[in-house]
Formats: structure tokens, C-alpha cells, sequence
């Protein structure tokens, strides 16, 4: 069958690290869940369960004053001054019951928000140590999904669905004993209904969860193509593609909608089935305890109170139904926070890891073989050596493994086989922060943050002055540029620097990397969007600022790495040559056809 272009269109896209989870509800998890309110045991915790137990003591309190005392005492034996006393103690009870129950929300409120935030900080800082690897393999959309929308579902289970269930489990607990004491034979009568709530509960939770679970699959595939969407909005409109995107939009918007409307259906469920087993327990009080009245062995204060305490046990009965489902949405919501916290890095620390002091810049790699699938190999057991205070130069076709090389310099990645050094020391046994402070990175796709343009500059090096920030910008020809800003190095730039050119980017890029005074300095492509003018301008500041510093530049650009005192030209994962530009233009070989071919393009343009 001929798929229609809608399908077309939603086959692009694969979302294949979020998974509806098939696992049986798991208290141990949701132990470790809880677990995140441990620092408020001593204070919070314990305040609001005090102000749980005052309320739940008064609410079982005041049916017994009204039905037993009040109704068969004070109105039957006409004691005007007991039923007086009454209305008082009642009305100081609703008082206290007030008072106690503004105070349980206050601070299970603050509980609440408390640990959501501990929750979020302590994903986020995870999420931060994790490899390369693991963002090779999920969208952006979907990492925020989890640290922001699956969260956000846990505040009300912490917020109320934790105090609750022990305040309903109370009220229960009292109502059950005073109901018994008062009449065993009505209560009997009344708890008949019980297993037919058992039964609505257990066969709706499965359901429940499981929809609960496919919701936050269909936001984090919404929220997936809108991070795309947004981020990739000018190549969408070069191929006049926003049909076909607002087509897909459509698609997972609805799966999205049809989702909430399944698990909102399924969950909504559960309240009225409480509300008609309640119907039918009132039924059973009425008719019941009135043939009991009429034997002699119930008072009407004791019906009456009855009648109360009927009322308040179906309320904790259907808000644990409530609590239950908060718990299943947090079951969906946490397997999915601790699939993330589970993740260890690829690239870790041994826990003897040596700290680097000053790096004098000597990089060997030594029979490197990697692979970044386990299927296609990027190197193939490279072996070179750059001396510290050169500049090497890493030429090549593109997927040589040129990136690859500097991926595993600044351990991005580790080698599957053989060893990367600098120094001498096996980048496996230094400590990640120590290596990380003395090399700089300038990829061609800069990324600039939202804040200003001091604030851009000095992102590796926060505690710079003024005046250092405006040097390095001066000295890779930023300066310039930044000046005619409107408000020079306080202009705020939005969001991936959009009011600022290609090249201008660059430029802040490269000022930043200066700026942080690395002993290391990688260069990807990073001169490929400056115009020819510009370059030059860099090169000449390059000669003074790289002396007595190892830099390792690549480029497709050849006539930007001629100064460079080594250049290894790279195939398919191997050197195929190496030496200065005088040396490999004398040799002839691959790198003397690259330069020839470069150099009759531009002169065919």
C-alpha cells in the first residue's frame, strides 16, 4: 500500500530513546523517590504531620459531640447548658481544625517545592557529567522533557499525595474503631460494599499506569520536534518545507492530545465508581439503621453520627484512589528521571586520578584505534606526536578523522584501543576537570549564550577583568565589530547569539577561547565562516599569542594551516603523511593534490 504524505513526513523522525517502560509497580523505586525527602525529616516533615494528626483527632471528634452528646444528651434531657458548652467546644474544635489544616499546606507546600527543586538540581548536575555519547543518542527536546515536564508531574504527589495517604490511612484507621464501638452489627452492614472497591481499584490501576506512562512518551516527542522545529526554522523555510513540518506537528500534537485524553478518561473514572459504591453504602445505612432504631439498638445521635462518619470515610477512600493514581503518574514520571540518573558516563575518572598542574602541551598518541558505534572505525591504530608549543595541522577529506582526534585530546571519548597521552600521562588516569581547564575547543557551529557580550568572552575564564576580555577580543579583531554595537560589550545577545553574523560568532568564539589562556588550542574549522580579511588579521595575531603553546588546527582551508610546523594529512582513519608544507608540496603526494585543487578552484572562480 502507497503511504500517504503525512506518513511520509512522520517517518522522518525516530524517537527511539523513549520507550513506554513495561515494568510492574515498584515500592522499591518509589522508596528511593521518597528518599529525596530525608533532609526535611527533622523539620517540615514533622511539622506537618503534627498538624496532620491535630486535624484528623478533631474531625473524628465533632461527629461524636453532635450525634451522641449533642442529639441524645443535651436536646433530649432539654440541658440547655450542656448544649451551649457543646456549640462552643464545636466551634473552638472547627477553629483548631482550621488553623491546623493552613499550616499543613503551608509547609507540605514548601516540602514539596523543596525537594522538587533538590529533584531537578540533582538531574540537571548529573545529566551535565554524562559522555558525549549519551547526547549523540537523544534529542535535546527529550533530556528537557525529563528535567523539566516529568518532575513538574511528582510536585503535586509531594505536595499533597504523600501527607494525604497518612492522614486517610488515620481517618480510616479512627473511623473503623469508633464505628465499631458504636454499633459492630451497622458497621458490618455498611463495609459490605468494600470489596466492590477493592475490585474498581485493582482492575483500573494497570490501565492507569500504563497510560500515564504513554503521555510522557508523546510530550517528549512533542517537545523533541519543537526544539527542531525551532532550532532548524531557517532550513525549513530555504525548502519551503512548513507544510509538510506542520503536518508532522499536527500528528504528534494529536497523539499528544489523545494520550491525555485516554489516561484523563481512565483516571477519571475511579471517583465516580467511588461516589456510586457510596450511594449504595448510604442506601445500606438508611435502610438498615432504621430497623435498628426501631428495635431499641441504636439511639438516633448514634444514626446520626454514623451518618457523619459514613460521609467522612468515603472522602479518604476517594482521595486515596487519588493518591494511588498520583503515584502511578509518578511511577511513569520517575522511571523515566532514574533511567537518566542510572547512566553512567563512558568517559569517567579512576579514583586515584592524577591532577595535572601546568601542562607544558606534549600530545602522543600512541596505536589509537576508536570506533563511535562499535561498527565503522574512525582511526585506525594512528600513532603521532606533536611537540609542545607546536602547531600541527590536521588535514583531510571529511569523516578522515580529523574531529576524532581532537574529540579524544580533550576526552570526549575514549580510545577502544591503544592510548592517548600528554605529558606522558595517559589521559585515562588524569582527573577530567585538571585536563579540561588547559584546553580550549573552537568548533565552525559556535555556540553563544544568552547575556552579554563580557559574558560570552569570559564563560571559560569567570573571573576575568574588563579590561583582559577586551584584549583577547582585540586581539583576534572582535574589537571592532563590538564597538559599533549599541551598547558595545554589554549588548545583550538572545538566544545562540542570532543578532550576530556567522563570522561575528566566530570571532566571540575564538575571544573566549584566548581569553581562557590554554596550554592546548584546538581549532576545527574554526576560521571556515571569517571572511579573508578577517583570517589574516587572526593569523598575524596567532603568531604572537600561540608561541610557547601547542595548537592543533584543522581545516579544509589549506592556505590557512601553511605556517603550521607539522600537518598530517589523514584518510580513512590513517596518516597517510606528515610534515611541514615545504616537505609535503616537495613529496607530491596526497597533500600536494589537495593544495593543487584548492588552488585551481579559485582560480576557475
Amino acid at each position: 500500500m502507497k503511504k500517504t504524505k503525512n506518513e511520509n513526513v512522520l517517518n522522518r523522525f525516530q524517537y527511539s530513546a523513549d520507550e513506554v517502560i513495561e515494568k510492574p509497580f515498584n515500592w522499591k523505586q518509589m522508596l528511593r523517590l521518597f528518599s529525596y525527602m530525608k533532609p526535611y525529616r527533622k523539620k517540615l516533615l514533622p511539622l506537618s504531620i503534627i498538624m496532620v494528626l491535630i486535624n484528623t483527632a478533631v474531625r473524628l471528634i465533632i461527629p461524636i459531640l453532635i450525634g451522641v452528646y449533642t442529639l441524645d444528651k443535651a436536646l433530649i434531657e432539654k440541658d440547655g447548658q450542656l448544649l451551649a458548652i457543646l456549640v462552643s467546644v464545636i466551634a473552638v474544635l472547627y477553629t483548631i481544625s482550621y488553623g491546623a489544616n493552613y499550616f499543613r499546606i503551608k509547609w507540605m507546600n514548601m516540602l514539596g517545592q523543596s525537594i522538587i527543586y533538590d529533584l531537578r538540581k540533582h538531574l540537571f548536575t548529573h545529566v551535565q557529567t554524562l559522555s558525549h555519547r549519551f547526547f549523540d543518542q537523544r534529542s535535546a527536546g527529550s533530556i528537557l522533557v525529563r528535567i523539566m515536564n516529568d518532575i513538574n508531574s511528582l510536585q503535586e504527589l509531594f505536595t499533597n499525595g504523600v501527607i494525604n495517604l497518612l492522614m486517610d490511612l488515620i481517618m480510616l484507621a479512627g473511623i473503623f474503631i469508633i464505628l465499631f464501638t458504636l454499633s459492630p452489627e451497622l458497621t458490618l452492614a455498611i463495609m459490605v460494599i468494600l470489596p466492590i472497591m477493592f475490585f474498581i481499584s485493582t482492575s483500573l490501576r494497570r490501565n492507569i499506569r500504563r497510560s500515564w506512562q504513554t503521555v510522557r512518551l508523546k510530550q517528549s516527542k512533542l517537545n523533541s520536534h519543537l526544539n527542531e522545529s525551532i532550532q532548524g526554522i531557517r532550513v525549513t523555510q530555504s525548502f519551503t518545507q512548513e507544510k509538510e513540518n506542520m503536518e508532522f506537528f499536527d500528528g504528534v500534537n494529536t497523539e499528544n492530545f489523545e494520550s491525555w485524553r485516554i489516561a484523563s478518561k481512565k483516571n477519571a473514572m475511579f471517583r465516580p465508581l467511588v461516589e456510586l459504591t457510596n450511594a449504595f453504602g448510604t442506601a445500606v445505612l438508611i435502610w438498615f439503621g432504621a430497623n435498628l432504631i426501631q428495635t431499641g439498638s441504636i439511639s438516633i445521635g448514634v444514626f446520626v453520627s454514623f451518618a457523619f462518619y459514613l460521609g467522612m470515610f468515603w472522602e479518604p477512600i476517594s482521595r486515596l484512589g487519588m493518591v494511588y493514581n498520583q503515584l502511578l503518574m509518578g511511577m511513569a514520571s520517575s522511571e523515566r528521571i532514574f533511567e537518566f540518573l542510572d547512566e553512567k558516563p563512558i568517559v569517567s575518572e579512576r579514583n586515584n586520578a592524577v591532577c595535572l598542574q601546568e601542562i607544558k602541551g606534549q600530545i602522543e598518541f600512541e596505536d589509537v584505534t576508536f570506533s563511535y558505534d562499535k561498527k565503522r572505525t574512525a582511526l585506525n591504530g594512528v600513532c603521532l606526536e606533536i611537540k609542545a608549543g607546536q602547531t600541527a595541522a590536521l588535514v583531510g577529506h571529511t569523516g578522515s578523522g580529523k574531529t576524532t582526534i581532537a574529540n579524544l585530546i580533550s576526552r570526549f571519548y575514549d580510545p577502544s584501543a591503544g592510548s592517548v597521552k600528554i605529558d606522558g600521562y595517559d589521559l585515562k588516569d588524569v582527573s577530567l576537570s585538571s585536563l579540561r581547564q588547559q584546553i580550549s575547543v573552537v568548533l565552525q557551529d559556535t555556540f553563544i549564550f544568552s547575556g552579554t557580550i563580557f559574558d560570552n568572552i569570559r564563560f571559560g575564564r569567570p573571573d576575568a577583568a574588563d579590561e583582559e576580555v577586551m584584549k583577547a577580543a582585540k586581539a583576534v579583531g572582535a574589537h571592532e565589530f563590538i564597538d559599533k554595537l549599541p551598547n558595545g560589550y554589554e549588548t545583550e545577545v538572545e538566544e545562540r547569539g542570532n543578532i550576530l553574523s556567522v563570522g561575528e560568532r566566530q570571532l566571540l568564539s575564538f575571544a573566549r577561547a584566548l581569553l581562557a589562556d590554554p596550554r592546548i588550542l584546538i581549532l576545527d574549522e574554526a576560521t571556515a565562516s571569517i571572511d579573508t580579511e578577517t583570517e589574516v588579521k587572526i593569523q598575524q595575531a596567532l603568531k604572537t599569542l600561540l608561541q610557547g603553546r601547542t595548537a592543533i588546527i584543522i581545516a579544509h582551508r589549506l592556505s590557512t594551516i601553511r605556517e603550521s610546523e607539522q600537518i598530517f594529512v589523514m584518510d580513512h582513519g590513517n596518516i597517510l603523511e606528515q610534515g611541514n608544507h615545504e616537505e609535503l608540496m616537495n613529496a607530491k603526494g596526497e597533500y600536494y593534490h589537495l593544495v593543487k585543487a584548492q588552488f585551481n578552484m579559485l582560480e576557475a572562480i
